[in-house]
C-alpha cells in the first residue's frame, strides 16, 4: 500500500498567547520570541496511522510538505519516525496560497509521485482550524474523502472501514481506495522519532519540488487574511446604597442627573 501523508509546519499550539502574534507583512501567525514551529499534531495523527498500515500490509509512506525551507525540521521529524521519502514542497510563487490553491499544488504532488493508494491529512492545522485543503487535495485527484477518522477498523488493499466521528457518536464507513483520510487525534498516539531514524534524517537532506516540476500554473489567491483593530468598550457598575427602597430611588435618581441622563 502507497500513502501519502501530507504536513504542515506550525507555530506550537501549546505556547501562551502572549507568546504569538500575526506578523503584519506576511499575515502569519509567529512565534513573539523566535520559538521552533512543530509538526502540525493531527498530522503526526496521520503519520502515525501511515506507518501502522505500512507495518501490516507494506508498501511506501512518503511525507509532502508544503512551505519554506525551515519546514525541513517537520520534514526531518517524519523521516525519524520512520517515513520511507519526504518531499518539500516550496516556491516563491507560493508563499500567499488559500487552501486553494494548497490544496491545488499538494494534489499536483501526489499525481507527481503517482500509484497512490491511500492520502492521510491532518483534520485540521491548528495554525488557522480551517480544515479545508484536504478536500481540495481530495477534489483535484478526483477521489473520495472521509473526515474526521477516530479509527481505522479494517484495512485492505481494496478498501478500508473507518469510524467518521458525528456530534453524537460515529459512522462507520467502506471507502474504496484511492481514498483521502482526514485524521482526528482520537485515532493514535503519535510515536516518538528512533534514536537510529533521528541519526539517519539529520545525515538526509529532502528533495525541493517547485511549480516548474509539478507544472503548477502561477496561482492567485481568492482569499486574503486582513488584521482589523476592534475597539474595546468598558464598562462599570456602581452599587447605590440606602436603607430604604425611596432612598434608593432618590440616590439612583441624583447619580442619573449627574450623569447627564435625566
Amino acid at each position: 500500500m502507497n500513502i501519502v501523508v501530507t504536513v504542515k509546519q506550525v507555530v506550537d499550539p501549546n505556547l501562551p498567547a502572549d507568546f504569538i502574534s500575526v506578523d503584519p507583512a506576511s499575515q502569519r501567525i509567529v512565534s513573539t520570541y523566535g520559538l521552533t514551529p512543530v509538526m502540525n499534531g493531527y498530522d503526526a495523527n496521520a503519520l502515525e496511522a501511515a506507518l501502522k498500515l505500512r507495518e501490516a500490509h507494506g508498501g511506501k509512506v512518503t511525507v509532502i510538505c508544503l512551505g519554506d525551507g525551515a519546514s525541513r525540521n517537520t520534514l526531518k521529524r517524519a523521516h525519524a519516525m520512520g517515513a520511507d521519502a519526504v518531499v518539500l514542497l516550496s516556491d516563491p510563487t507560493w508563499a500567499d496560497l488559500d487552501s486553494a490553491g494548497a490544496g491545488h499544488v499538494l494534489a499536483a504532488a501526489i499525481r507527481h509521485i503517482g500509484d497512490v493508494d491511500l492520502v492521510l491529512c491532518g483534520r485540521q492545522a491548528s495554525d488557522t482550524d480551517a480544515g479545508q485543503v484536504l478536500f481540495w487535495i481530495a477534489e483535484n485527484l478526483g477521489i473520495p474523502a472521509v473526515c474526521p477518522v477516530a479509527r481505522i477498523e479494517e484495512s485492505s488493499d481494496e478498501s478500508l472501514v473507518v469510524h467518521r466521528l458525528l456530534d453524537d457518536g460515529y459512522q462507520r464507513v467502506r471507502v474504496r481506495l484511492p481514498a483521502l483520510l482526514g485524521v482526528s487525534s482520537e485515532i493514535n498516539d503519535p510515536r516518538s522519532p528512533s534514536m537510529k531514524g533521528t541519526m539517519i534524517a539529520s545525515r538526509s537532506l529532502a528533495p525541493t519540488w517547485t511549480a516548474s516540476d509539478l507544472a503548477v500554473p502561477q496561482m492567485q489567491p481568492k482569499l486574503k487574511m486582513r488584521n482589523q483593530e476592534i475597539q474595546v468598550r468598558t464598562s462599570s457598575a456602581r452599587l447605590i446604597n440606602g436603607d430604604t427602597a425611596e432612598a434608593k430611588g432618590a440616590a439612583l435618581a441624583d447619580h442619573l442627573h449627574e450623569a447627564g441622563l435625566l
